[in-house]
C-alpha cells in the first residue's frame, strides 16, 4: 500500500492520463491535494497522441480545435503550449469537389471563410460565392441556419430527434446536407446527420458558427501531439507535484470510507479521499461499483475514426488542408513539417517528399478493412482530387484506426451520459463521454476534467474558481 506524501493534505487518485485526467490532476494539485495520476499506457494524451514509425513522428489522427474551444485553449496556456499551435486569424476552409469520370475529373474549388462582420453576416459573402450549392440551395442554407439559431439548447426534446430529420423538416435537401451540414458535422460529431442527436448538432453549429464571428476559426497543432499532451503535460504535472505513474493499469477499485483504494495490476495499492475515473467509458464502467451512476452507461455506444497516411515523392498539395466533396475522402492535411519527414531516410532520399493524412470520421463500414483494400480505395481518389498525385510515387502508405474513438452521439444519448458525480462519495467521473453538453472533442474532455475538479473541491470545502469563459486557466 502506498501512503500519502503528506497526510495533512487531501489525497486524490486520477485514473487515466488523457486530457480529462491531465486537467483534473493539475487542478487538484494546484488546490493543495496530494495527487497520483495512473495511466495504463506508456504515455499521456489519451487518444490525442503521437508515436514513432521509424524516424517519422506520426499523430494517431488529425485533432483540431476552434477558437470557441476556450477550455482546451486554457489547458494549452497552462501547459505553456499555446505557441505550439496555429490558430487561424479568420476561418478559411478550402472545399474541393470532384465530379465526372476518373479519366477526366472535373475539380471545383470553393471556400468557407468569414469576413470581419457580425454574426450572421460574417459568412454571408462566402456562402453567396460557394460554388458547391445552387442559388436556391444557398437560400435553403440561410433558412436552415436561422431556424437552427432559434433552437433552445436547454430543451431536452432536441436530444430525441436526429439532426437529419430536423434538416429535412426545415427545408434542407441532399445537396445542402452534403455540401455544408455533413461537411462540418461529420468532422466535429463523428456522425452523419441522420445518426446524430439534434441537441449535439445544434450545440456545434450554434456555438461554432452562430455565436461569435471568430468562434469557428480553426486551430491545429504545429508540433506532434505528443510534444503537447505528453511532454509538456508530464513536465507541468510533475512541477505541480503530481505523482505520474505510466504503464500503471488499474485492476480494481474498492470504494470505502473514509478512504477508497485503487489496486494496480502490478499489485500496488493506492489510497485516496477522492478517486476520479478519467479514462475511456468502458474502462470506467468496468471499475464502477453497482449503482454508482443512475445512467445506462453500458448502452452508450462508440464510433470509429480511420486515418490514412500517405507519403508521396513530391509535393502534391499546396494548402495546409482541405475538405473534399463527391469523394470518399473527407479531410486532407499536410503533415510534412511537424512529422520530421525531411530527417527520415525517405525524406533524405526524396527532398521534395510530402506526407498527407486523411481524417475519415463515421466510417463504421471501413474501420476493419485490410490496408491493401484501403490503399486501392483512397489512392485513386487522391489522384482524382489532386492532379499532381496522379503522377507521384507513393513512398509509404499506412493507416491508424481508433475503433472506439468517440462516444456515439445518436438521438437519446444525452440520457446515457453521466455527470461528474456518482452515488459514491468521493468517486467522480471525467471524460469526453460524460455530460458536458459537447460532443466527443478535446474541448469536451477538458471541460469534463474541470467539472470533476470542481466537484472534488466543493466536496472538500475548497474554493471553486469561477469559469470566466475567456479560455484562461482557473485560479
Amino acid at each position: 500500500m502506498t501512503g500519502r506524501a503528506d497526510p495533512a493534505r487531501p489525497a486524490a487518485v486520477v485514473v487515466g492520463g488523457g486530457l480529462a485526467g491531465i486537467t483534473t490532476a493539475l487542478r487538484l494539485a494546484e488546490a493543495g491535494h496530494d495527487v497520483t495520476l495512473a495511466e495504463g499506457r506508456p504515455r499521456l494524451g489519451g487518444l490525442a497522441f503521437s508515436f514513432q514509425r521509424g524516424e517519422l513522428t506520426v499523430d494517431n489522427g488529425q485533432h483540431v480545435f476552434l477558437r470557441c474551444c476556450t477550455a482546451y485553449r486554457g489547458l494549452l496556456e497552462r501547459l505553456g503550449a499555446t505557441r505550439m499551435t496555429h490558430l487561424q486569424d479568420r476561418l478559411d476552409v478550402p472545399v474541393l469537389s470532384v465530379t465526372g469520370p476518373d479519366r477526366a475529373p472535373v475539380r471545383t474549388l470553393g471556400r468557407l471563410r468569414r469576413a470581419g462582420l457580425p454574426v450572421p453576416l460574417h459568412l454571408a459573402g462566402s456562402l453567396a460565392r460557394y460554388p458547391h450549392l445552387s442559388p436556391g440551395d444557398r437560400a435553403r442554407v440561410v433558412r436552415g441556419a436561422l431556424a437552427l439559431n432559434g433552437l433552445d439548447l436547454a430543451d431536452p426534446a432536441l436530444d430525441g430527434l436526429s439532426f437529419g430529420e430536423w434538416l429535412r423538416r426545415n427545408g434542407q435537401n441532399a445537396a445542402t446536407t452534403a455540401a455544408l451540414w455533413d461537411l462540418v458535422g461529420v468532422a466535429t460529431l463523428n456522425a452523419r446527420a441522420d445518426q446524430v442527436s439534434l441537441a449535439l448538432a445544434a450545440m456545434v453549429f450554434k456555438t461554432g458558427l452562430l455565436s461569435d464571428p471568430g468562434a469557428s476559426d480553426i486551430g491545429i497543432a504545429a508540433v506532434p501531439l505528443g510534444v503537447i499532451h505528453h511532454d509538456r503535460a508530464l513536465a507541468e504535472l510533475e512541477r505541480a507535484g503530481v505523482r505520474v505513474l505510466l504503464r500503471a493499469r488499474v485492476a480494481e477499485l474498492k470504494p470505502a470510507a473514509p478512504q477508497h483504494a485503487v489496486r494496480l495490476e502490478g499489485g500496488e495499492l493506492l489510497t485516496a479521499d477522492t478517486v476520479v475515473l478519467a479514462g475511456a467509458q468502458d474502462t470506467a464502467a468496468a471499475l464502477l461499483p453497482p449503482g454508482a451512476v443512475p445512467h445506462r452507461l453500458a448502452e452508450l455506444g462508440t464510433t470509429p475514426i480511420l486515418n490514412v497516411h500517405v507519403v508521396y515523392d513530391r509535393k502534391v498539395l499546396r494548402r495546409p488542408f482541405f475538405a473534399a466533396l463527391g469523394s470518399p475522402v473527407q479531410w486532407v492535411f499536410d503533415r510534412t513539417t511537424h512529422s520530421g519527414l525531411a530527417g527520415t531516410p525517405i525524406g533524405r532520399a526524396h527532398p521534395g517528399a510530402q506526407y498527407l493524412a486523411l481524417s475519415q470520421s463515421a466510417v463504421q463500414d471501413e474501420i476493419d478493412l485490410p490496408v491493401a483494400e484501403l490503399r486501392d480505395r483512397y489512392l485513386p481518389e487522391l489522384a482524382r482530387l489532386l492532379p499532381a498525385a496522379a503522377g507521384a510515387e507513393v513512398l509509404d502508405f499506412f493507416v491508424t484506426r481508433e475503433r472506439t474513438a468517440t462516444f456515439d452521439g445518436a438521438p437519446g444519448s444525452a440520457a446515457l451520459r453521466p455527470g461528474a458525480g456518482t452515488a459514491v462519495p468521493g468517486l467522480l467521473l471525467a471524460g469526453a463521454w460524460t455530460a458536458t453538453g459537447w460532443p466527443a472533442t478535446m474541448e469536451g474532455a477538458v471541460r469534463s476534467g474541470h467539472a470533476a475538479a470542481d466537484a472534488a473541491l466543493a466536496a472538500a470545502g475548497g474554493r471553486v474558481p469561477v469559469d470566466r469563459g475567456d479560455g484562461r486557466w482557473p485560479r
